[in-house]
């Protein structure tokens, strides 16, 4: 069977990631890490993908004149990231709502600009306000709201140790800022739960 070439850059980041296995004492030759550079290298491309999507080509082709002027809510959004600090692993839920003015966007796009940004390294306070920006930019609507809700292995794992404390942001520009009513009703109906 033919070996597979490597690329010059795979080949540097596995390198890195043998470096790394004998830095923390371990044997890379051994049987089970004999792969893990590969493996690792696969992983983090694939888990930081984000950086080579660009978020307005994606929307730009999913944007529809439409009178609509009530929100707008996709909610439950699953997303998993990396913390910039630890590279360890954040996940949890994204909620976003906008109020159109003269535009809509597809629906399956914003679970797609969630994606964009969170295959990259991250904070969540900066990953919320990215979504809400890029919509607002986009769209030009009344208002855009964006919360995150995470679990951070770097709290849960390592440090405080905390495995149960979720962290929630937000990101409420126009009238979601201006406006209590509809920041209300927008925290309210992400909040309802789906019937069983």
């Amino acid at each position: 069977m033919e070996k597979k070439k490597i690329e010059p850059k795979e080949e540097k980041f596995e390198g890195l990631v043998k470096e790394m296995l004998m830095l923390l004492g371990e044997n890379p030759k051994r049987e089970g890490l004999e792969r893990t550079p590969a493996r690792v290298a696969k992983s983090l491309r694939y888990l930081t993908q984000g950086y080579q999507m660009d978020p307005r080509e994606i929307l730009n082709h999913a944007i529809f004149k439409e009178p609509y002027d009530e929100m707008v809510i996709v909610k439950d959004i699953e997303i998993f990231s990396l913390c910039e600090h630890h590279l360890l692993p954040f996940y949890g839920k994204a909620h976003i709502a906008y109020i159109p003015n003269g535009k809509i966007i597809g629906l399956s796009k914003m679970p797609r600009l969630v994606e964009v940004f969170s295959k990259r390294l991250q904070v969540q306070e900066r990953l919320t306000t990215q979504i809400a920006e890029c919509l607002m930019n986009a769209l030009n609507p009344k208002g855009v709201a964006v919360v995150i809700e995470a679990l951070h292995l770097c709290m849960s794992m390592r440090g405080v140790r905390k495995s149960d404390a979720y962290t929630i942001t937000s990101s409420m520009l126009g009238a979601f800022r201006k406006d209590a009513r509809s920041r209300s009703e927008f925290l309210s109906l992400i909040r309802l739960k789906k019937e069983a």
